[in-house]
């Protein structure tokens, strides 16, 4: 299963969008979203994707009560988690949060596959040494949003588990893992 990483959109429309139809066009079955997406109606551009929306609040997070409301009307494929959570796609155990020390320390647990956040407008793709002798992969896609950053996000493959690192605009910064 291959799904779209991405946080901090910070109520840019324009580069949620581009990244998040890039996706679809790379094959992406889902999209996680680690938090600042900020106002409720940033919603609207998930409707019409037919693909499941994870999504999480960080620390800039505008009118939550609206936000979940929106996200749990009927029919909806956009699911709101709240702070964090841990879900299951395509066979492996993710975990999100906005803050990467939080998320550093669960991937520490060695108690899911890859653990996403975002926060600090940094893109990052590691593997963390965990306390059940494994590695769990640490994914940060940056800032989809492009504050006082380069817009980024990650294309991530869960079956293979491995992940590309793109660029807005244009796909200048392709790395893989």
């Amino acid at each position: 299963m291959k799904v779209c990483i991405l946080s901090d959109s910070h109520d840019n429309r324009l580069l949620l969008a581009a990244a998040v139809e890039e996706a679809k066009a790379l094959g992406a079955e889902a999209v996680i979203h680690c938090g600042d997406l900020v106002a409720p109606n940033m919603l609207k551009m998930f409707r019409n994707l037919e693909m499941p929306v994870h999504l999480i609040h960080g620390n800039n997070t505008g009118d939550l009560y609206t936000l979940s409301r929106m996200a749990h009307e009927p029919g909806s494929h956009i699911h709101f988690h709240g702070q964090d959570a841990g879900i299951d796609l395509g066979g492996r155990r993710v975990f999100m949060v906005h803050y990467p020390h939080y998320a550093r320390a669960m991937a520490c647990t060695g108690e899911w596959d890859v653990v996403c956040c975002g926060h600090d407008h940094k893109v990052k793709i590691e593997q963390i040494p965990n306390i059940q002798g494994g590695k769990t992969w640490l994914v940060n896609p940056g800032t989809v949003g492009g504050v006082a950053a380069t817009p980024t996000y990650i294309m991530a493959d869960l079956e293979r588990l491995s992940f590309e690192i793109h660029e807005l605009p244009g796909h200048g910064m392709e790395k893989k893992f």
